[in-house]
């Protein structure tokens, strides 16, 4: 087995751009869920309604990147409203019901021939990010170092969502420590009481809502270009699950707890597929026990089995505090 490749394959995948933008959307959902205690289980329908608001706009419609972007997050705002008006005044479960019904039927809808004129239907719709890598001032060649490489393509998208992770970070962090993020913190640990206080619990929660849900449009929009491509089939609810999974990992209600789960998630989740696919070429694992088809489903239960031994020894997730989940509830 060579181990440098498969080290050099975890680490290619916890630093790429999948795991940058994941940790966007995670940003997202930790403001709902770790700092304002929304159960929000239809993120990723944020990201399909920014990831196409982009698409339509650019390869549909003939408009601009830029004029993408801002249908995107447009796109995002809408539906948080749409969402949040009728369920936040209601208990936390409606919310829940509400999201995850919300992706599933959005991802139904884009891919429905009904549809298709517009989105694409099955097939999707591509090659509308030129605009965006035409912007790429790194020459075309490989970059990076030891046996860990990346295309001056993969590298720009890489520059660019790190960069905007940094700087929602810092904004987040900002807004978390401002009298507003006291607000929706007591919200989160106890919603009467911030009510007893004269504070308007149902404009607070909406505006969490809207603000996680706009995250989650940019890094569908993120995810597009990276892949030049947008289909409704790879806004399953599963990476609304992923999401939560790399966030119990960092950690819920902290800032750096979407980043460290992310790069975690995706080199043990990359290291595993390596080292699997390795063993049954060098046959130290028959291809009768595990064959290389089921390694996707094998690598998810061996992360799957980590994550309950890590909860049961520290439930708050790695950067997380135990007193914090406790004052909270989780």
């Amino acid at each position: 087995m060579d181990f440098d490749t498969i080290l050099s394959d975890a680490i290619r995948s916890g630093i790429g751009p999948i795991a940058a933008i994941y940790v966007i959307a995670a940003m997202g959902l930790n403001l709902h869920f770790g700092y304002t205690g929304l159960l929000n289980f239809g993120q990723v329908g944020f990201m399909l309604v920014g990831g196409y608001g982009l698409a339509i706009t650019v390869a549909t419609w003939g408009g601009s990147m830029w004029l993408g972007i801002l249908v995107g997050l447009a796109s995002a705002i809408v539906l948080a409203l749409l969402l949040g008006l009728p369920t936040l005044r209601l208990r936390a479960d409606y919310l829940a019901i509400t999201t995850i019904a919300a992706g599933e039927t959005l991802r139904l809808f884009y891919r429905s021939s009904w549809a298709e004129p517009t989105t694409g239907g099955v097939f999707g719709l591509q090659r509308f990010a030129n605009d965006f890598y035409d912007l790429n001032p790194i020459p075309r060649g490989t970059y990076g170092f030891w046996t860990v490489k990346f295309n001056a393509r993969d590298l720009w998208v890489m520059i660019i969502a790190w960069g905007l992770v940094v700087i929602v970070g810092v904004l987040l962090t900002l807004l978390i420590h401002s009298p507003w993020g006291r607000v929706i913190r007591s919200i989160r640990d106890d919603e009467n009481a911030g009510r007893s206080l004269g504070k308007n619990v149902y404009a607070y929660k909406m505006t969490s809502l809207v603000l996680g849900g706009v995250l989650g449009g940019v890094a569908g929009m993120l995810q597009a270009i990276q892949v030049q491509s947008v289909s409704a089939d790879s806004f399953d609810p599963a990476v609304t699950f992923f999401l939560y999974t790399l966030l119990v990992l960092g950690g819920a209600g902290t800032m750096l707890g979407p980043v460290v789960g992310s790069i975690l998630f995706w080199f043990v989740l990359s290291f595993i597929d390596s080292a699997l696919r390795q063993a049954i070429e060098a046959d130290y694992i028959s291809s009768a026990v595990i064959s290389t088809s089921e390694i996707g489903a094998v690598r998810f239960a061996l992360v799957g089995l980590a994550l309950i031994l890590l909860m049961a020894f520290r439930p708050q997730g790695i950067l997380g505090s135990r007193k914090e989940m406790l004052l909270s509830g989780r």
